[in-house]
């Protein structure tokens, strides 16, 4: 089929237990911007089993159409039967571009729909667009982050990708947008390879990190316990959660739940603190849509400065005590 055949811009709405993941919004607002450029209807595909309700929602968030295809078999998460329905849907409407987020679910299926579709995949886009001879693009980190290369999937449809969190801002959500709502039967056969016995929420300690305000995080020039205790002394006074760059977790000195780039956590916090910390690719990624950025670094050539609102050129061993220090007297 020639590749002129296909249109629309597919969201997998992705949810759990009726609970649609906050990706799903900010994919759908950046859809907005795609639609703006090639006039293409924005559609939210929609699997589980008594998830129709989420459909008006999707609406409000920017999609223009949503497909529900309900099926028992789809209640829970599992590989097989979503790929299967999900298929069936991309080859009888043919869209040109299909979205996932960058989280576990989304990782796994769109691995596997690249097989079915026959078609190319980019994993863990941070942005996507048109460059100037209209070819449709997605930037992702390559080269262990050091480099941003722009992927172009020129010949087969649909052009696949999956988004990392926190990249865009969701639309204000408009309950009088109105579309169409589309009920689609898809067969699909339950997996019988595994069963869940049951799903227990995942225990965290204060607040998850892409949910906090405040984060104070910490690069490679910490070096020891003391140093970490320090910035957990700072993120304490001004109720902040704790963050990391990745040579600290590889280190030992904090958890993996705590790394914030690529290979971690995405964060969009109303302000972030970073302190001994360069300002990898990797680590940029993941952060830097916060809407107030703030980094501690002995070198003034160091690559965070270019993304930082305010920047301290020093050795944090003295500033960070002096902040905690004036803090401190002014609570008092």
């Amino acid at each position: 089929m020639a590749k002129e055949n296909y249109k629309g811009i597919w969201i997998f709405a992705e949810q759990q237990n009726g609970v649609l993941e906050p990706t799903v919004f900010e994919l759908l607002a950046k859809a907005q911007e795609l639609k703006a450029h090639n006039g293409e209807e924005i559609v939210a595909v929609l699997l589980g089993c008594g998830v129709a309700q989420l459909a008006p929602s999707l609406i409000a968030g920017g999609a223009d159409k949503v497909i529900v295809a309900e099926n028992e078999a789809l209640a829970q998460y599992s590989a097989r039967p979503y790929q299967q329905a999900l298929t069936q849907l991309a080859e009888k409407y043919m869209p040109s571009i299909i979205l996932y987020g960058a989280t576990s679910l989304g990782r796994d299926l769109a691995p596997r729909m690249m097989i079915s579709l026959k078609t190319g995949l980019t994993a863990d886009a941070i942005d996507l667009g048109y460059d100037e001879d209209d070819v449709f693009f997605q930037t992702t980190p390559a080269y262990g982050g050091s480099i941003l290369a722009h992927i172009v999937i020129l010949e087969c449809r649909p052009q696949m990708s999956t988004v990392r969190p926190k990249m865009f801002e969701p639309l204000i959500p408009d309950e009088s947008r109105t579309g169409e709502v589309i009920t689609e039967n898809v067969t699909v056969e339950k997996d019988d390879c595994y069963e869940v016995i049951s799903v227990e929420p995942k225990v965290v300690t204060g607040i998850p990190l892409d949910k906090a305000r405040v984060i104070v995080s910490g690069g490679r020039g910490v070096k020891s316990e003391e140093e970490l205790n320090m910035l957990r002394e700072l993120a304490s006074l001004i109720g902040a959660q704790l963050g990391a760059a990745r040579p600290l977790v590889d280190c030992g000195f904090l958890p993996h739940d705590l790394q914030i780039g690529q290979s971690g956590v995405a964060v969009k916090p109303e302000m972030i603190i970073n302190v001994a910390l360069s300002g990898s690719v990797q680590y940029q990624v993941g952060m830097q849509s916060s809407k107030c950025i703030a980094s501690i670094n002995y070198t003034a050539g160091a690559p965070i400065f270019d993304i930082s609102h305010y920047g301290v050129v020093a050795d944090f061993k003295s500033v960070v005590p002096a902040i905690i220090e004036e803090i401190k007297n002014r609570k008092a």
